[in-house]
């Protein structure tokens, strides 16, 4: 796959599982993809999560996206180091598109919202026909 594709496809995709370290204990969890562009992959959690301190404590991750069909799978991975950002009109528009965000956001502020970019990210391409093949690194 060419970058715009794997573009293409974390947005076909956007269920995607984070790989997080705290000291030398691995955390893993299933995420929802704001959007990937030639900016980068955004993605958002809340400041009340253990995620968010992860990342404040170590910003490097992983990222798993994957298509879900058995018969064809492909699978997708992404490594690389995510920054925050403190963007009150992508909060904004995030929350206007996600609107199970609405509730909480009323109660608690924009500021409870955390907001995540991972730029320059190593992908991966997995599928049954390459399984054995080297892997192929795309820079994102």
């Amino acid at each position: 796959m060419t970058r715009n594709e794997i573009l293409e496809f974390l947005n076909s995709n956007p269920i995607f599982h984070m790989a997080t370290a705290e000291g030398d204990i691995p955390h893993v969890r299933g995420m929802l993809l704001y959007r990937a562009d030639e900016n980068g992959i955004v993605f958002n959690t809340g400041k009340i999560k253990d995620l968010y301190r992860q990342l404040n404590k170590n910003p490097r991750v992983e990222l798993c996206f994957s298509n879900g069909i058995f018969e064809n799978l492909i699978q997708v991975r992404i490594a690389g180091t995510v920054e925050a950002l403190e963007d009150l009109e992508l909060k904004k528009e995030i929350v206007a598109k996600r609107e199970f965000l609405r509730p909480w956001v009323e109660k608690v502020g924009y500021d409870q919202l955390a907001v995540y970019v991972l730029k320059k990210g190593n992908a991966t391409v997995w599928t049954m026909s390459t399984n054995t093949e080297p892997k192929e690194y795309i820079q994102l």
